[in-house]
C-alpha cells in the first residue's frame, strides 16, 4: 500500500484554533506547506517551507509530484473536496496517497447564516469560472448559494435578475466567514449597490415577477429566446431530440451542424457538467451560438469553425452525437467510430436526400426511424388555424 505523504487541510477563518487536534498536529509536523497568501497566513507561525500556488496553476500537480518524500500539507480553504483544489488533485495523485482534513464549507456556513436547509439550495461556484454558467440555475423559488469570483460577481448575477424578471430576487453577500472580520451585506436584486469584500459567498432567493423569463432546465425552450436566422432545431422537435440523446452529468455531446446553439445549449443546461461542442461552417452562425450560450447560460459552449467529417479528427469522444445538418455516410461513419460505448446518436432530416442516406444507414446499424410533424395554432384571417412545420425525419439509435 502507498504511503499517505501528502495532507490537503481545510482551514477556515478561525485559523488553526479551529482544526482538530489531530489535523493541527499533521501541520505543525509538515516539512512544506503549499498554499494562498490567505492561506499561509490563516496558519499561523509553524515552522515550515512556505510555497506559493504556481503560476500557472496547472503547474501544481508537477509541483507536488517533485515533493515526494517529504510531509507536504496543502492547504485549502473550507472543505477541500467541495468545489476546491483538493478534488483536483485528487484526480492526478492516487487516493491511497492522500489524506483529507475537511474543515466547514462556505456552503454550510452560508446555509447556517441563513438558515436554509442545505439539502433544499443548489450550490454553485462560479469562482475562477464565467459568471454567466449561473444563470441556468435562475428559477421561481429557487435559492442559490454561490461561490463568487470576486468583489464583482454579486453585482454582475445582480443584473442577471434583473434582466430575467428576477429583480425583486434578496441577496446576501457573506464574507469572512467564522473569523472575527466576518461581514454580512444584504439587498434586493433591482438596487444592489454595495461594496463588498473579493472573498465572499453569495445567497439568492429567486423571486420570480409575474413577467419574469421562465427558463426551465429540461429541454424544449421557447424558439425566441436564442438568437437565430429562421434555421434552427423547433421547440417541440428539439425536446423529442434532447430526450433520445439523453444529457447527463459531464456527459461531452458532438453538436454537427450547430447552427444557432439550440440543441448544444439545451444539451449543456439540462445536466450538471455537461459539455457540447458545436461544429458549423458559418461565422454568422456561430456568432449567435456563441450569443445564445451567454445568454442562457452555457458559456462553456465550445464553437469550432468546420465541416464534418474532416473537423471531427482530434475531439474528445463523444458520449452522444446530434447531426442536425449535412448528414452523410462519411459523417456518420466518423461520428458512431468515435461514439463511446453506450453512446447516442440522434440525427434529424428535412429532405428527401437525407432521409434516403439515413434509411439506408438504418437498414445497416438498426436503430428507430420516427417522422415528427408539428403544427401550431396561427391567425388565419379573423380566424385561428393550424399551420404545419416542416416533418422531421429522425433516426436515433445507442452503440452497444
Amino acid at each position: 500500500m502507498s504511503e499517505r505523504w501528502l495532507h490537503i487541510v481545510g482551514i477556515g477563518e478561525d485559523g488553526i484554533d479551529g482544526l482538530t487536534p489531530a489535523t493541527r498536529a499533521v501541520l505543525e509536523a509538515a516539512e512544506i506547506i503549499v498554499g494562498g497568501d490567505r492561506h499561509h497566513q490563516l496558519s499561523g507561525n509553524i515552522t515550515a517551507r512556505r510555497v506559493a500556488w504556481p503560476s500557472p496553476f496547472d503547474a501544481l500537480i508537477d509541483q507536488l509530484n517533485g515533493f515526494r518524500g517529504k510531509r507536504v500539507v496543502v492547504l485549502a480553504t473550507g472543505d477541500p473536496l467541495w468545489f476546491s483544489v483538493g478534488a483536483r488533485i485528487g484526480r492526478a495523485i492516487p487516493a491511497q496517497e492522500i489524506t483529507y482534513h475537511p474543515q466547514l464549507s462556505a456552503f454550510q456556513l452560508a446555509s447556517a447564516r441563513m438558515g436554509w436547509s442545505i439539502a433544499d439550495v443548489e450550490t454553485l461556484t462560479v469562482h475562477g469560472r464565467p459568471v454567466e454558467q449561473m444563470i441556468a440555475f435562475i428559477q421561481p423559488d429557487q435559492r442559490l448559494l454561490i461561490l463568487t469570483t470576486g468583489a464583482d460577481t454579486p453585482g454582475q448575477i445582480a443584473r442577471f435578475l434583473t434582466e430575467r424578471g428576477f429583480g425583486k430576487s434578496p441577496m446576501t453577500v457573506l464574507a469572512n466567514m467564522g473569523g472575527d472580520k466576518e461581514q454580512r451585506f444584504d439587498g434586493i436584486a433591482e438596487s444592489w449597490a454595495h461594496e463588498v469584500p473579493a472573498f465572499n459567498t453569495l445567497a439568492v432567493d429567486c423571486i420570480a415577477a409575474p413577467d419574469a423569463a421562465l427558463l426551465p432546465r429540461v429541454p424544449g425552450l421557447a424558439d425566441e429566446l436564442f438568437q437565430h436566422d429562421g434555421t434552427m432545431t423547433k421547440q417541440e422537435i428539439r425536446a423529442v431530440t434532447l430526450a433520445k440523446l439523453m444529457p447527463m452529468r459531464g456527459a461531452l455531446l458532438w453538436d454537427i451542424g450547430t447552427g444557432c446553439g439550440t440543441v448544444a445549449v439545451e444539451w449543456m443546461r439540462a445536466a450538471r457538467y455537461a459539455r457540447a461542442i458545436g461544429l458549423e461552417p458559418r461565422a454568422d452562425r456561430r456568432a449567435m451560438a456563441a450569443a445564445n450560450a451567454l445568454a442562457l447560460g452555457t458559456p462553456k459552449l465550445e464553437i469550432i469553425a468546420g465541416e464534418a467529417p474532416d473537423a471531427l479528427a482530434g475531439l474528445d469522444a463523444p458520449d452522444a452525437v446530434f447531426i442536425g445538418g449535412g448528414l452523410s455516410e462519411a459523417t456518420f461513419d466518423a461520428a458512431w467510430a468515435a461514439l463511446r460505448p453506450l453512446g447516442r446518436l440522434v440525427a434529424n432530416a428535412v429532405t428527401l436526400e437525407s432521409e434516403a442516406i439515413m434509411f439506408a444507414l438504418s437498414r445497416r446499424h438498426g436503430g428507430k426511424l420516427v417522422k415528427l410533424s408539428v403544427n401550431r395554432a396561427e391567425p388565419v384571417g379573423t380566424m385561428t388555424g393550424w399551420r404545419p412545420l416542416m416533418p422531421v425525419a429522425q433516426w436515433s439509435l445507442i452503440k452497444r
